[in-house]
């Protein structure tokens, strides 16, 4: 006989409609009482992934108790793991949300996961492992920032910095993926011993991010993401940081020349056992 598994409470407040759009039609494969039950679980453990991961988690492997086959329960579940630094089993969920999906859009996740168990080599042939032109633009830059990390890890410094020059390196417009694009640079800059030039990146990180964060509402946030590579050239719709920013849909602000701000801070196992929670 199988021991109860805990089952974290869900508050009464919680409601199946706060689930993400998306995430809520993936759902409608189950009947409607366990759709309802997973979305409540998988509400809370967004909401609580940040001030308490452990028990983000249990919501997550609530959900995926009672829907271990859907493709954003495994992926939530791996996010949860991460946030507890359990690489082996991130690793595990993403395959299976991998296999499940058909996606790559949780590729640089899985090579942070390699890193984590301090295997850059095979982070950097996961990496390696689909074509880079395949993937959204905010999922190559960030696979770009985890490959970097892992040439770090094998000291290699200058293949760490040519792993990060990619044509969203730029500095003259910010994008919701620029700061930790830009702070990655920098980061590598200095390992070189470049400090001048790491800090006018980590200066344009903190131009980027404060830019961006000047936006008012959520939905005005997403419309900074860019799929399409060719909306950096578009025309309109800039905001120079020295100008007054004000919310609104746009695409990207500009930031300008970048000086060096005074004061800077220098600084798997196999996922088959997973469907048996099904």
């Amino acid at each position: 006989m199988r021991p109860r598994q805990f089952e974290p409470h869900l508050p009464d407040e919680i409601e199946p409609r706060q689930l993400d759009k998306v995430a809520r039609a993936e759902l409608k494969t189950l009947s409607k009482e366990n759709a309802d039950f997973v979305a409540r679980h998988l509400v809370m453990a967004g909401e609580l992934i940040d001030e308490d991961p452990a028990l983000a988690h249990q919501h997550a492997q609530a959900a995926g108790r009672r829907a271990g086959r859907i493709a954003v329960v495994r992926e939530t579940i791996a996010i949860t793991a991460y946030a507890l630094e359990d690489y082996a089993l991130t690793l595990r969920e993403l395959r299976t949300y991998r296999r499940i999906s058909g996606r790559n859009d949780q590729l640089p996740l899985m090579v942070d996961s390699e890193r984590g168990l301090e295997r850059p080599d095979r982070a950097l042939e996961l990496g390696r492992s689909v074509e880079v032109e395949t993937l959204d633009v905010p999922v190559r830059v960030s696979l770009a920032i985890a490959m970097s990390g892992a040439r770090l890890d094998l000291d290699q410094k200058d293949a760490a910095l040519r792993e990060l020059e990619i044509p969203q390196l730029n500095r003259t417009r910010a994008y919701s993926y620029s700061p930790d694009l830009f702070d990655a640079y920098g980061t590598v800059l200095e390992e070189l011993g470049r400090e001048t030039e790491a800090a006018e990146w980590y200066t344009l990180a903190r131009r980027a991010r404060a830019a961006l964060n000047t936006l008012d509402t959520e939905e005005d946030r997403e419309t900074v993401e860019i799929v399409e590579e060719e909306i950096i050239g578009f025309d309109g719709g800039d905001i120079a940081l020295d100008d007054e920013l004000s919310a609104g849909s746009v695409d990207s602000v500009e930031l300008g020349d970048a000086e060096p701000d005074e004061g800077i801070d220098d600084g798997a196992a196999d996922d088959a056992d997973g469907e048996a929670r099904d």
